[in-house]
């Protein structure tokens, strides 16, 4: 989940800016990632509050956010993320899912089984890369699926460093219905299961997505956006015993595919 930026990220970010930096720039994007620490809305003064940028530079930004279709204004005054930004924000998918393949590809030859890159959008876990198992029989859940994160491995891993109450703010949310007869299906248990992933360093879906398919998944450290990686195959293959090496390869790659994000948000 997204850390939220503290009243003084605006200095420290200016400190480490690159000689030829444009500073309304770097402004204007500290306040959409605020927005959307915010859960995509916010009035002035709570921009103004966290951001400790005076009410006349953050009506000026805003005012060229909003015509340039990135930031609304409701009918309360208030505004919200506009609707330009999904499209950013779909093809910046798409890059990340290109940037994941070699590295699943990596899983795929280590384990044997299907690899699978997903993030979390909304309340949703999307699946943004895959790379198929050479099994005969394997799992089929295709780039662009989107699922309820309770009943996913991908999903507890996403939320493992979530504060409880955002978690339980969630599900309320969302719901959680049984997909099998295995799925969590109370906070308290996915809480519980949380506090598992925590103390582990990976999260499991035993049986809980599809009957027959176990899944290992970790979360991808330091991810610009909220991202975890996973296998996925047969029960019967996906054992516990073969927990005690795919885990490690999982990590291993998710520190891997972490170093090459942050490596290509790097100025040239």
């Amino acid at each position: 989940m997204p850390t939220s930026r503290t009243p003084d990220a605006s200095a420290e970010s200016a400190a480490a800016r690159p000689a030829g930096g444009v500073q309304s720039l770097e402004r204007a994007f500290d306040l959409l990632e605020r927005m959307a620490d915010a859960g995509g809305e916010v009035g002035l003064s709570e921009l103004s509050a966290t951001s400790g940028l005076p009410l006349p530079t953050i009506h000026r930004l805003m005012r060229t956010l909003v015509a340039c279709g990135y930031v609304r204004q409701q009918p309360n005054r208030r505004y919200a993320l506009g609707p330009r930004l999904i499209r950013l924000g779909e093809s910046a998918s798409r890059l990340l899912g290109t940037w994941a393949r070699p590295h699943l590809a990596r899983l795929v030859e280590a384990t044997g089984e299907t690899a699978n890159m997903a993030l979390l959008d909304g309340d949703e876990v999307v699946y943004v890369a895959q790379v198929p198992s050479k099994h005969s029989m394997r799992m089929f859940t295709e780039v662009g699926r989107r699922v309820l994160p309770h009943s996913t491995g991908v999903g507890k891993a996403l939320l493992a460093g979530a504060p409880p109450e955002e978690v339980r703010a969630l599900l309320a949310r969302t719901g959680m219905p049984a997909a099998t007869s295995r799925t969590l299906t109370t906070p308290e248990a996915f809480l519980g299961a949380l506090e598992e992933v925590r103390r582990l360093g990976y999260a499991v879906d035993d049986n809980e997505q599809e009957v027959g398919v176990r899944c290992l998944a970790v979360p991808v450290p330091d991810s610009p956006t909220a991202a975890a990686i996973s296998i996925s195959g047969p029960a019967g293959r996906v054992t516990e015993e073969a927990v005690t090496t795919i885990v490690p390869v999982l990590q291993q790659v998710a520190e891997e595919l972490s170093a090459e994000l942050a490596a290509s948000g790097q100025p040239g």
